[in-house]
This record gives structure tokens, sequence and C-alpha cells, in this order.
């Protein structure tokens, strides 16, 4: 399969999804390149940006579970990996 780079936008609504959302990163370590996070604090609110790289089945897997959590929304951008 195809892998695929990319950056997965997170904005974090509810601070009692983070320790939930921490593991499910954790647990799809393999593809995550880097992160970085931004809080801002006076719209209580954080931003986490992922730099991904694996399949589309993978990153979806991923994204897909960060965006049920409760107060955390995800917008994805993957470009194909010519290696």
């Amino acid at each position: 399969m195809e892998r695929r780079i990319g950056a997965a936008v997170l904005l974090v609504k509810n601070r009692e999804a983070i320790q939930k959302l921490n593991t499910i990163v954790s647990n799809h370590a393999d593809i995550v390149i880097g992160r970085q996070g931004i809080p801002l604090l006076e719209k209580n609110i954080s931003i986490i940006t992922l730099v991904l790289q694996g399949t589309t089945d993978e990153i979806g897997s991923l994204t897909g579970q960060l965006g049920r959590l409760t107060g955390v929304q995800v917008k994805s951008a993957l470009i194909k990996d010519d290696e």
C-alpha cells in the first residue's frame, strides 16, 4: 500500500479528552514523526499538530479515533510519499 506524508491539526476544546488523546497518539507512535502543542489560554483551547507518515489506512485509523473524542476536532492533509 502506498505511503503518505501528512499533517493532522487538532483543536482541543475539552481538556478532559487529553489523556485519551495522548493514549491514542501513543498507540500510533510508529506513524508519528513529530508533535507540537500550543495552548491558547485566553480561549481555553489547545492546538496540536501531528506530522505523520504511513498508509492512508494507518493515518485514517489515528485521525478517526481522535475525531471521535468529545471536544476534539481534527483536520488532516496528506501527500503521496514518492519513495
